[in-house]
């Protein structure tokens, strides 16, 4: 897909980017695993965004889904420069886990949606809607397509589960029920429900530096130390 005179789509050019940090990941990396969910999110909101009636704004959608992306492969690009600079607390469980056995594909796939949703989402929200001159109140059209979006995410969110248990990955299978409760613990609507009162929140710190630094620190601990709940070892 072509956004016009030979540019690529920012959402292709998202989707590409997703494709290439799995390439050399193994099956079990649990980075991959969760860059499957997102690529799938990614490519379904794309899908729904080109039919070109669902959403109110949808330039607005696609570029909180850059901006939101970015963050994401940030964390990647932190990972991979090992000692220069660190992964954020939100990430780090992800990543410091990835390779662990006993773990299973949903949990990470879903900790990886905690560290993003719950750390990063706020974060590019604020951006967004700087950049595009809006506010953060609800019941706008930004924040109606928004909502949208927590359907397209729980939706494609049963399709990975399935294909994680039925598929050829099948060691959640051996974790039983113990990971279908954790996981159904995790809600995507009130997460990015959450993520929309946070930006609120960091917007309204304004210019203080300082209380923003405080504010994501303590974000950053709080979900850093959620990620590493929803990595316990199961098998």
């Amino acid at each position: 897909m072509q956004a016009g005179d030979g540019v690529v789509d920012p959402i292709e050019a998202v989707a590409a980017r997703m494709e290439a940090v799995a390439a050399p990941l193994s099956a079990e990396d649990g980075v991959r695993r969760f860059n499957e969910l997102y690529l799938a999110v990614t490519l379904e909101v794309a899908r729904v965004e080109a039919e070109g009636a669902a959403f109110e704004d949808a330039a607005f959608v696609s570029r909180l889904d850059v901006v939101f992306a970015d963050l994401y492969f940030q964390a990647v690009d932190d990972d991979d420069d090992g000692a220069r600079r660190s992964v954020s607390r939100a990430w780090k469980p992800l990543f410091e886990k990835r390779a662990e056995r006993g773990i299973a594909p949903l949990q990470f796939a879903i900790a990886g949606m905690n560290a993003h949703i719950n750390h990063d989402l706020a974060l590019a929200l604020v951006a967004t809607t700087k950049e595009f001159g809006i506010g953060l109140q609800r019941d706008t059209p930004q924040h109606r397509d928004y909502v949208l979006v927590d359907g397209i995410l729980e939706r494609v969110q049963e399709e990975i589960k399935d294909r994680f248990t039925t598929g050829v990955i099948r060691d959640i299978d051996r974790a039983g029920g113990r990971v279908d409760d954790m996981v159904a613990s995790w809600s995507v609507s009130r997460a990015r429900d959450n993520a929309w009162t946070q930006a609120q929140t960091l917007d309204a710190l304004g210019g203080s530096s300082f209380l923003r630094k405080q504010f994501l620190d303590a974000l950053g601990r709080n979900v850093g130390f959620a990620g590493r709940a929803l990595l316990t070892l199961t098998g």
